[in-house]
């Protein structure tokens, strides 16, 4: 193992002295595409080499305080980083990235058996997911299909959804819940899908479609804006409240739930083929990219309604959640979207946003937000901004180049 390990780190190590000395992409890459993932390849290489040089299987965050934040094993955002590796493998075809991909997932295995809240497809199909896809490994098939048993194990029949927090748990703590469901909750369904199609089984499926069509009916306002939280009656059914716990306001609209919702329902859409999911990934990008309050980059503050605007933080981990949703449904043959995806791409990839090498704790992205009712990881890199760039880049390049 410690063979294993030095072997691992000098392989990094070596590869980040080639890139330093002008190695680049693929030829014919335009030049978006090559300085991003020149400037990738030094960051989350780096990211790598500093964790192996401690000995340990680390996996990063967020900074705070000028220090790289690392997480445990069942923090809802540790599924990215490994995926963040697996999406390195896909834009440079390097194999040192689909091994640590697979070093970092592997680590993660015991979350397969995690049910005290829903993120375990986050968690799992970030990681075991694009490790399937990229290894064909038979072996995280058992991993994604335990996961799915376990996010089940949360599903309120009466109610028809998957509930997200335990009434004690949550942001702020108890606060009478009695089935709290969120919008992030949506981007846990393509677990579900993966688990039915693997296994033949379709009770994931069907747990699935429900709480995709309970959430299009109660989440959504008039003008296609959605809540963050709207807590159910697990017992008899019903909406008991509809508020929002990190956006601005209990009727703002909070940026990156507007982003999982797309995203979400593009995804159920995928696996469905259900026209009524398409229309309403159709409504919420009509509701952000009309919106008066988004920049002319496309890049959105915190909340669409935040008191402060134009002086209130952006978030970038917003914008490349929706990039990559928009490039998926112009895989699926929704051409239209692909100017405003390639424009906000355009944006995230510029000075703005983008660090520079050696900076910003070797994240890719600079300026997203966490929860700033909270105090929490404001204005900040974070893993999942950098996990959906590159994720929103690759998808770029396959409906590019087939």
């Amino acid at each position: 193992m410690k063979q294993f390990t030095i072997l691992f780190l000098l392989t990094f190590m070596l590869g980040a002295c080639t890139e330093k000395n002008g190695k680049m992409p693929q030829a014919g890459a335009d030049d978006l595409f090559a300085n991003v993932i020149n400037t990738a390849e030094q960051q989350i290489g780096y990211q790598v080499k500093v964790i192996e040089e401690s000995g340990k299987i680390l996996n990063p965050r967020t900074v705070e305080n000028g220090y790289v934040q690392y997480i445990p094993k069942d923090d809802w955002t540790s599924g990215f980083f490994p995926g963040t590796l697996f999406y390195m493998y896909d834009l440079t075809k390097d194999p040192k990235w689909m091994n640590a991909g697979i070093k970092y997932t592997e680590n993660l295995d015991t979350i397969k058996h995690l049910k005290w809240h829903h993120d375990v497809g986050f968690m799992i199909n970030c990681s075991f997911g694009n490790a399937l896809r990229v290894t064909g490994n038979e072996a995280y098939k058992e991993v994604i299909v335990e996961a799915a048993n376990s996010l089940a194990t949360r599903f309120r029949p009466a109610a028809g959804v998957i509930q997200s927090w335990d009434e004690d748990r949550g942001w702020q703590g108890k606060r009478g819940w009695m089935c709290p469901v969120i919008i992030d909750n949506m981007m846990n369904l393509e677990l579900l899908f993966n688990a039915t199609e693997i296994s033949g089984d379709s009770t994931y499926y069907k747990i699935a479609v429900s709480h995709a069509n309970t959430t299009m009916e109660n989440h959504y306002r008039d003008d296609w804006s959605c809540y963050h939280v709207v807590d159910y009656d697990k017992e008899q059914g019903g909406v008991r409240s509809k508020q929002n716990a990190q956006g601005y306001a209990h009727e703002s609209a909070w940026a990156r739930g507007q982003a999982w919702g797309i995203y979400g329902f593009t995804v159920a859409y995928r696996y469905t083929k259900d026209e009524r999911y398409l229309k309403m990934a159709h409504n919420i990008y009509n509701y952000i990219f009309t919106h008066k309050n988004l920049p002319e980059d496309l890049v959105p503050y915190w909340d669409f309604n935040a008191p402060n605007i134009p002086n209130e933080p952006r978030d970038a981990s917003a914008a490349a959640v929706t990039a990559s949703a928009l490039y998926e449904l112009v895989a699926l043959g929704q051409k239209e979207y692909k100017d405003t995806a390639d424009k906000i791409m355009n944006s995230l990839a510029g000075d703005a946003y983008k660090a520079i090498v050696g900076t910003n704790g070797n994240f890719v992205l600079m300026h997203s937000v966490g929860s700033i009712p909270h105090g929490n990881e404001i204005d900040v890199p974070i893993n999942y901004a950098d996990y959906y760039f590159l994720e929103a880049l690759t998808r770029k390049k396959n409906v590019e180049n087939p």
